[in-house]
């Protein structure tokens, strides 16, 4: 096998399997390795690809879902210049077509006379494995399709020009790597080593539709972010207001809406500030749009931390990347708490403008503000028939908005969350269906 020859997919992660497994393809009939020692490099290999399958839930030809794993993840000069602009031009197009042909030739081995050699009949079963969870520990069962979907169509590649069409149009549409089959991500900084941007798997598939009301406040969002994925100037921004409003419910949903386009998310918290502008150095030049995603921000007075983010926001020698804007929540409209002792402070300093100027030029920085307020008492019980009908609560409407409006007293008072609370509790009891055949 021609594995040594790769110019482009090399040194790929996971790909301790691969050199195993050519060399296995490579010397399995020489005699001058002892066979047990070859036939336990198999099924070494063969333990390494069954966990590999487990974890993210592959099935099909664990050989073919093996190698499109590695295509699939492997970040080299082509695959982050196809990500979501598709094929490009220039002399690399020869150089990985070269690859390609080396990689099909992994794809259309015969692993027949190497299992018959080995005496390794039972490798035939990853040929054709059935898993019974669709969905892995590592991967989300919509990732997982995506992978056993390409596997199977380069598995089924005429030849290496087809095979990297297959490949390519995968980058364009859901990109490479972490940041290309994920939708978001955390900060992660292990002592002595650097940030790392860290996958999350399971993300609550939230719509703006399932935020009732909010008309003006989800217009503004949707407008700013739409700018923002299409290439257009957007702003930075901040949405504040009461808790349990829906704030950071319209985040995930903003992401959902825009995924499919290009956009990923970031969280990051207070502490981890300092990490930001390391953070940014690793996405700065990728395809996507990344929104950094601070939820529930705000500063005590003895926090200084928001000084440092002033600066990384707008403020500091390096310009913000043109793919990178900070979407922030809070229940504080000017982030930093204010108290009387402040006023009193101020009145004996002698420029007492500076000081109210320092305190509020970070929410400055977040060219677009959104406020979310409380619902009244008619918007409330309005939310809670709205998510009744969509939760399929049988309960006459009287019954329903009174045992609401007893809820939201002990509960939090008025808010969207307390709603969703109440929805949830009558959801899981059997208060939700005492009174039959009468639908809200």
């Amino acid at each position: 096998m021609r594995t040594n020859e790769l110019m482009l997919y090399r040194n790929m992660e996971h790909g301790d399997i691969l050199l195993d497994m050519t060399f296995l393809m490579e010397n399995y009939e020489n005699e001058y390795y002892n066979r047990e020692d070859l036939q336990s490099l198999l099924f070494e290999c063969v333990n390494e690809l069954l966990e590999i399958a487990v974890r993210h839930g592959f099935e099909g030809n664990l050989w073919h879902a093996y190698l499109t794993f590695l295509l699939a993840n492997h970040e080299n000069a082509y695959s982050t210049s196809c990500e979501i602009v598709g094929q490009v031009g220039g002399s690399i197009n020869q150089i990985v077509l070269h690859d390609f042909e080396v990689l099909k030739e992994l794809f259309d081995f015969d692993f027949g006379p190497m299992q018959k050699a080995l005496d390794a009949e039972c490798f035939a079963i990853l040929l054709d494995y059935q898993n019974e969870d669709a969905a892995g520990k590592v991967f989300n069962k919509r990732i997982r399709d995506r992978i056993c979907g390409l596997s199977r169509s380069l598995g089924k590649a005429a030849g290496a020009e087809e095979f990297g069409d297959c490949l390519t149009r995968f980058y364009q549409e859901f990109g490479v790597g972490k940041l290309g089959l994920h939708k978001a991500f955390r900060v992660e900084h292990p002592e002595g080593e650097a940030a790392r941007i860290v996958p999350i798997s399971n993300i609550a598939h939230v719509r703006l539709d399932d935020l009732v009301g909010y008309e003006t406040a989800k217009k503004k969002l949707i407008d700013n972010t739409r700018a923002f994925v299409e290439g257009r100037r957007a702003n930075n921004c901040l949405l504040y207001g009461d808790a349990g409003t829906g704030k950071s419910s319209s985040i995930k949903a903003i992401l959902n809406m825009y995924y499919g386009q290009g956009l990923r998310m970031i969280e990051l918290y207070k502490h981890q500030f300092r990490d930001l502008n390391d953070v940014i150095a690793q996405i700065k030049n990728r395809n996507y749009k990344f929104i950094i995603y601070m939820d529930d921000l705000s500063f005590e007075e003895f926090e200084t931390e928001y000084k440092y983010l002033k600066a990384v926001i707008e403020g500091g020698l390096e310009k913000k990347p043109e793919n990178v804007l900070i979407y922030a929540t809070s229940n504080r409209r000017h982030l930093i708490r204010e108290t009387f002792r402040d006023k009193a402070d101020r009145d004996e300093e002698l420029h007492t403008n500076d000081t109210v100027q320092e305190k509020l030029s970070l929410v400055a920085r977040f060219g677009v503000t959104i406020y979310y307020g409380s619902p009244d008492k008619k918007e409330f019980q309005e939310i809670v028939r709205t998510l009744a009908r969509t939760n399929g609560i049988d309960m006459p409407e009287e019954t329903l908005l009174l045992e609401a409006n007893r809820w939201e007293l002990s509960h939090g008072g008025l808010s969207g969350r307390t709603a969703q609370q109440f929805i949830d509790y009558l959801s899981g009891t059997d208060a939700g269906n005492h009174v039959k055949g009468s639908k809200v």
